[in-house]
C-alpha cells in the first residue's frame, strides 16, 4: 500500500493558518507533535502562512514535518496592493491539499490537551462503525484564560465546529468552505449547515479538549475595529439570506449559544505551555501600539 493511500483510508491530517503568530504557532505545533509521539497512525501536518513577517516563514521552512504553504496576502507586489483572500480561501488549500481520511482544523494559537486527537480519532470511528454518518466532530475549547470551563459554539442548538475533526470526502463533497459569501465570521457556521444538507451530523465530543490562547492584538485591533464590524455584519447577513430556511422563526445573531462541559480544566497545561508566549505578546503589542501612538503625535500631529 503506498503512502498516499496509507493516509487516505487511516491517516490524520491536521490544519493551521497562520499570520505573525510565531510564538504560539510553535507551542501549537509542538503539542501536535507529542500527539503524534505515542500514537502510531499515518499523519501529515499541513500549515498555511498568510504571509508574515515575524520569522514564520523562516522558521516553517527548517519544519522538515511540516507541510508549508505560503499564501501572500497582505501588502503590495510590484507596486500594485495584493487582493485579501477570505479565511474559506485561505483553509482550503490546506483542505484541498491533505490526504488524511480525516481533517483536524486547529488555531494557531492553541494547546492540544493530552491525548485529544487520537481520542476524536477513536471517537469518530467508533460513531462511523456505528452507522451514523458523521461529517464533522467538534472538540470542546475555551478561551485561556478567561474561560473556566470547555465548551463548544451552538446555533440554534446544533453544534457547528471552531476546532475539530472532519471527514475529508465529506469536505469534499460539500465543496469545502464558501470562500466567496464570507469574510471570515460566519463561514464555519455554513459549512456546518452545507453538511447537515448532505446528510452528515456534525456532533461533539468532549474526549478532545483544546486550549486557545485568549491574546490581545492592541495595534491590529485598534486599527481594524471598524473594518473587522463591517465584515461581522456582512458575514451574519449572508448567512441570514444564503439559509433563510433555517433562520425563518429567528435571527442568526440571537440564536448562538454555547454548551458547556462539566469537565474541570487543568490550568497548569495552559499556563506552562503559553504562560511566557502569553506575557510576551501582549507585552510586544502593547508597546506596539503605544509607540505608533507617539509617532503619529510626533509627526503626524495626531491628538492622543
Amino acid at each position: 500500500m503506498s503512502n498516499r493511500q496509507n493516509m487516505n483510508e487511516r491517516g490524520l491530517s491536521v490544519v493551521l493558518g497562520t499570520f505573525n503568530r510565531k510564538p504560539f504557532l510553535k507551542k501549537t505545533i509542538q503539542s501536535v507533535r507529542k500527539e503524534f509521539e505515542q500514537w502510531n497512525i499515518p499523519h501529515e501536518i499541513i500549515v498555511i502562512d498568510g504571509g508574515s513577517t515575524d520569522g514564520t516563514i523562516a522558521w516553517l521552512t527548517k519544519q522538515k514535518d511540516v507541510i508549508s504553504i505560503i499564501q501572500y496576502n497582505r501588502g503590495t507586489w510590484q507596486g500594485k496592493q495584493i487582493e485579501q483572500r477570505s479565511w474559506g480561501y485561505f483553509m482550503n488549500l490546506s483542505f484541498k491539499c491533505s490526504q488524511g481520511k480525516y481533517v483536524c482544523m486547529l488555531s494557531d494559537d492553541c494547546l492540544v490537551i493530552p491525548g485529544s486527537l487520537k481520542n476524536g480519532y477513536e471517537e469518530f470511528e467508533r460513531r462511523l462503525m456505528q452507522g451514523n454518518r458523521l461529517g464533522a466532530l467538534a472538540f470542546y475549547w475555551r478561551n485561556w484564560p478567561t474561560r473556566k470551563k470547555y465548551y463548544v459554539t451552538t446555533v440554534k442548538g446544533q453544534v457547528y465546529l471552531n476546532h475539530g475533526m472532519y471527514l475529508r470526502k465529506a469536505l469534499a463533497e460539500v465543496h469545502y468552505i464558501n470562500e466567496d459569501d464570507y469574510y471570515f465570521y460566519c463561514a464555519d457556521t455554513d459549512l456546518t449547515l452545507r453538511l447537515l444538507k448532505a446528510g452528515y451530523s456534525v456532533e461533539a465530543t468532549d474526549k478532545s479538549l483544546i486550549e486557545h490562547s485568549q491574546h490581545i492584538n492592541v495595534k491590529g485591533r485598534q486599527e481594524n475595529k471598524g473594518k473587522n464590524r463591517e465584515k461581522l455584519r456582512h458575514d451574519e447577513a449572508a448567512l441570514q439570506t444564503n439559509w433563510e430556511d433555517f433562520f425563518s422563526d429567528t435571527e442568526y445573531v440571537n440564536s448562538v449559544d454555547r454548551h458547556e462541559s462539566e469537565i474541570v480544566p487543568d490550568d497548569t497545561i495552559a499556563r506552562k505551555g503559553f504562560g511566557y508566549a502569553h506575557f510576551m505578546y501582549r507585552l510586544r503589542q502593547s508597546l506596539n501600539y503605544r509607540l505608533s501612538r507617539v509617532y503619529n503625535v510626533l509627526f503626524h500631529g495626531v491628538s492622543l
